[in-house]
């Protein structure tokens, strides 16, 4: 077992994030390190598959014994997998008598799709405009010329 301490990355107080998007700034080394622990629990396909589970349940929580019978995978494996998103600071858990009940922190969700999402310019917008009407006079014109 690792002796490294988790730092979860937004837990800290500061409210403007844990780092630019991808398309405003380059991460530094610290901002690198503290999204690729996120982005190696995410690694698995296991654990994207449960954090999915996590986020879509009604009600925003769900129990560890609806979780295992969805995998081929023993009950520690699962939790194991659970540890390591709880540790990223994916999702947070409580025991109610025996059993555990799961949901995400929005929050980090936010931050990583914050960093994900690509700046969109006027420009962009316009561009993208002008490329739909280019092609819709191009439909028209083809088929134009498909009944003359």
């Amino acid at each position: 077992m690792s002796k490294q301490e988790l730092v979860v990355i937004g837990q800290n107080g500061e409210s403007d994030g844990c780092c630019p998007g991808l398309v405003t700034a380059p991460l530094d080394d610290v901002q690198a390190a503290e999204l690729a622990k996120l982005f190696k629990a995410l690694g698995d396909p296991v654990r994207l598959r449960l954090l999915s589970m996590i986020a879509s349940r009604s009600g925003g929580e769900v129990c560890v014994c609806d979780l295992t019978p969805a995998f081929d995978l023993s009950q520690p494996t699962i939790s194991h997998h659970l540890k390591l998103l709880r540790q990223a600071g994916l999702i947070d858990c409580e025991r109610r008598g025996t059993w555990v009940y799961y949901w995400v922190l929005p929050g980090t969700l936010d931050r990583l799709s914050a960093f994900l999402a690509t700046a969109r310019t006027a420009d962009a917008d316009a561009d993208v405009a002008a490329g739909a009407g280019a092609a819709a006079a191009a439909a028209v014109a083809a088929e134009a010329g498909a009944t003359a």
